[in-house]
């Protein structure tokens, strides 16, 4: 990894992507970017305006040119959406500009977490929010598990996962 490479999160909705990128950014006295936020910002709409107005394929298109732009990057934490790795070209384009980080956590766990905040989330806002939650991790668990490192969110305090990343992208060459 170079001196400036990005780190770049990856997970289920609700495991703590953006809560330990802004952690691990200001640890990192890193850029933060949050690829549902930029998404929403750049559309004026919520995730689940966008599906709904305008599809899940229309969604992948943003996510797909908001990593061709960020593939430019050094030094970055990004939280990428949840379902951004089913996107082989963005992840291979965007993990050579550096580490893949895996936060796990069981569906029951994510969606826990993720409580009144589900309404945002338009794959998981529907009659079995657990039922969606499970299938989306079995479909996506192969593609979370080829990232670099894979830090088990559950059984880890938050302030010692940021505090993982931090150490890792640092051992890895990623301090300046």
């Amino acid at each position: 990894m170079n001196p400036a490479s990005n780190i770049i999160l990856v997970g289920l909705p609700g495991v703590g992507k953006t809560t330990i990128g802004r952690g691990v950014a200001r640890a990192l006295h890193y850029p933060f970017i949050d690829f549902d936020t930029e998404i929403e910002h750049r559309e004026h709409a919520t995730v689940a305006e966008i599906f709904e107005r305008k599809g899940e394929a229309y969604f992948r298109a943003l996510e797909s040119a908001l990593t061709r732009e960020l593939a430019g990057s050094n030094g970055t934490v990004m939280a990428t959406g949840g379902g951004w790795v089913t996107n082989a070209d963005s992840v291979a384009l965007l993990h050579s500009t550096g580490r893949m980080i895996y936060l796990r956590a069981a569906p029951e766990t994510a969606l826990a977490r993720m409580a009144a905040g589900r309404a945002r989330r338009p794959l998981l806002d529907g009659p079995d929010p657990l039922g969606a939650i499970t299938r989306l991790y079995e479909d996506r668990r192969a593609l979370y598990e080829t990232a670099d490192l894979v830090l088990d969110t559950e059984v880890i305090e938050k302030s010692e996962v940021i505090e993982q990343v931090r150490r890792y992208a640092q051992a890895s060459g990623g301090e300046d």
